[in-house]
């Protein structure tokens, strides 16, 4: 359960952002992706659930998505991938994923895995030796950024690199609610069980993920917040520390952020992982406990 949730949850959590680009034909539906509003007298803030990786020219914005871009004088998204200034998230990657004295990474997976990891690295192109020196998930993944590659998925199509494109050229601002560290630094502290995990799913076989993707692509491209958050409560069912990690902790705080900002006049497009905004921990959750009434406008 983990290893799908890991391995699939990257791109509705939001985090696959940072994998890199390069995910799975789909086919093309007219879609609706779950939009909601929170607002005051004089505060408007959209929430929008994405997926991080779409396949090239895949369709999902609609004409009340396209009125709600309007109206946003900024956009917030998770993190920023400064695609200009790589070395700013490889300078992370290697202050938070490599460390001296670790096992070879082939001998952190059980021996009937072993051959698959080597053809993975092999594939990747990467030195196995600069594999070694890696902490279990960065090297997850550097892994799954060769799968979402092969399967022809592309973080230049989605859904936060448009968005932050039309906000850019339109002149309004993009910010972010985490730095490339801070989300990095949610894996990092991962028990090496759930790394492990995670792992095994980035060589796993690439039908399997893309089934698994290609399921979780039709669940938001048609608005179904019921089916996402059935498929997150499932996986995480086996692992409290994975779900506070990277589902509570953040979304509490993306909620404390909310409440900040709606003490400001003016209107802003928050746009996170889908999964952020599905089941018993969603932002929105947070956000009603905190006394605000959120309600669905598409």
């Amino acid at each position: 359960m983990i290893r799908k949730l890991l391995r699939r949850g990257l791109a509705a959590l939001g985090l696959a952002a940072l994998v890199g680009s390069g995910a799975a034909s789909a086919s093309q539906t007219t879609g609706r992706p779950a939009m909601w509003q929170v607002s005051d007298r004089d505060t408007t803030i959209y929430l929008f659930g994405t997926i991080h990786l779409l396949p090239p020219n895949y369709s999902w914005r609609t004409p009340k998505f396209e009125k709600t871009m309007g109206r946003s004088d900024g956009l917030v998204v998770e993190t920023i991938v400064d695609e200009k200034n790589p070395q700013a998230l490889a300078a992370e990657l290697l202050r938070l994923g490599f460390r001296p004295g670790l096992p070879p990474l082939v001998n952190r997976v059980p021996a009937h895995r072993r051959a698959q990891l080597q053809q993975a690295i092999a594939k990747s192109g990467v030195p196995a030796a600069t594999f070694d020196r890696m902490e279990t998930w960065a090297a997850a993944f550097m892994l799954l950024g060769t799968q979402f590659k092969d399967l022809g998925l592309s973080g230049d199509a989605g859904v936060e690199a448009v968005l932050r494109g039309a906000f850019s050229q339109a002149g309004k601002p993009v910010g972010q609610l985490e730095t490339n560290g801070e989300q990095l630094g949610f894996f990092d502290t991962l028990p090496e069980a759930a790394q492990l995990a995670l792992l095994d799913g980035a060589i796993d076989s690439p039908g399997a993920m893309k089934a698994q993707f290609n399921s979780m692509l039709s669940a938001w491209v048609r608005g179904d917040v019921n089916a996402i958050a059935r498929s997150f409560n499932e996986d995480m069912s086996g692992s409290p520390e994975l779900r506070d990690a990277l589902i509570r902790r953040r979304n509490a705080n993306w909620a404390n952020w909310i409440a900040r900002r709606m003490q400001s006049p003016g209107s802003v497009l928050v746009a996170v992982g889908a999964g952020h905004l599905a089941g018993d921990d969603s932002v929105q959750r947070y956000l009603e406990s905190k006394g605000y009434r959120v309600r669905r406008i598409q």
